[in-house]
């Protein structure tokens, strides 16, 4: 089964900019639907940002223009970076995969993923 590993998360002053890593175990999974989620306690895990295969990437309303996600096959890591954070980026963030087709401009739901790293918690406090 495929693992899932972020790293990157912290503590980081509004404005400030932070990157996340996650690494996937398996090689061919960095090509299907890979995705940035966060939640905070007591709410839905939302959507950040996904993307699928070499199409171009799909951004949540609350990050476009602000976070950025890519991969780099070679390496078998997907990347978030995220830019002038504000406290409401405050959340764990997690790396998901999934078999389906998450085209542009579709922000799947987490129900349709099948995989799931640990989550890395990042805060955005002064």
């Amino acid at each position: 089964q495929v693992q899932l590993l972020e790293s990157g998360g912290g503590s980081v002053q509004p404005g400030g900019s932070l990157s996340l890593s996650c690494v996937v175990s398996e090689h061919t999974w960095i090509s299907a639907c890979m995705a940035w989620f966060r939640q905070t306690p007591g709410k839905v895990r939302e959507v950040v940002a996904n993307m699928y295969d070499n199409v171009a990437p799909t951004y949540a309303d609350a990050v476009r223009g602000r976070f950025t996600i890519s991969k780099d096959g070679a390496r078998n890591t997907l990347y978030l970076h995220m830019n002038s954070l504000t406290s409401d980026d405050t959340a764990m963030y997690y790396c998901a995969a999934a078999t389906i087709r998450c085209t542009t401009g579709w922000l799947p739901h987490h129900s349709l993923f099948d995989h799931w790293g640990q989550g890395t918690q990042v805060t955005v406090s002064s």
